[in-house]
């Protein structure tokens, strides 16, 4: 039994990886989510991002513009692997990326903050969709946005006016696992450690 101070604590720290291989990891049921990037600057955030969508089990990642992708050692540092995990695809434009899921009829919201914005906590989640979040400077373009179906925003009560991308895509995705009741049933279930 560890103990914390005076305090004895009868759990442990779960601190490995699930033993899985890829093709286990790819059986499992999937967030019915996408994350679209749109001219993300920072590798690092992107990485960032993989490991997130590895934990929501995201159906894809759209890699857009100069986003950073794979194979590349800024991502290789903070992806932790998860790279070889998530689905992605590189598009040379989000646009292309928006035609894709939408060819497929699947909704496409964008993550800004705008005088049209609906905040995340109200908006009523498809069974699946896209999100767009945006280059960390400019936000999602003028263009991407006006072709998304609808724009949601992340309230912020601080100096700031928006959130790291990276976070963003964190707050927004367990918001739609928390609506997705078969993919939230099993990752709550602990069968990712089978």
């Amino acid at each position: 039994m560890a103990k914390r101070g005076d305090m004895e604590t009868s759990f442990e720290v779960r601190s490995h990886d699930a033993e899985m291989t890829l093709d286990a990891y790819n059986a499992l049921p999937k967030t019915r989510l996408y994350f679209i990037l749109d001219n993300l600057r920072s590798a690092f955030n992107v990485g960032s991002i993989f490991r997130t969508c590895d934990i929501l089990r995201v159906k894809g990642l759209f890699l857009c513009g100069y986003t950073a992708y794979p194979p590349h050692k800024k991502l290789e540092k903070t992806s932790l692997g998860t790279m070889n995990f998530v689905p992605w695809l590189h598009f040379d434009s989000t646009l292309e990326a928006i035609d894709y899921l939408q060819d497929l009829n699947v909704p496409i919201w964008a993550a800004e903050t705008t005088s049209a914005s609906e905040p995340y906590a109200h908006a009523n989640v498809p069974e699946e969709l896209g999100i767009v979040l945006g280059n960390e400077a400019l936000g999602v373009s003028r263009e991407v946005m006006d072709r998304c179906d609808k724009i949601i925003e992340i309230p912020t009560f601080g100096f700031k006016n928006s959130l790291n991308v990276a976070s963003a895509c964190a707050v927004l995705g367990f918001k739609v696992v928390e609506c997705h009741s078969v993919v939230k049933r099993s990752l709550s279930s602990g069968d990712a450690d089978s």
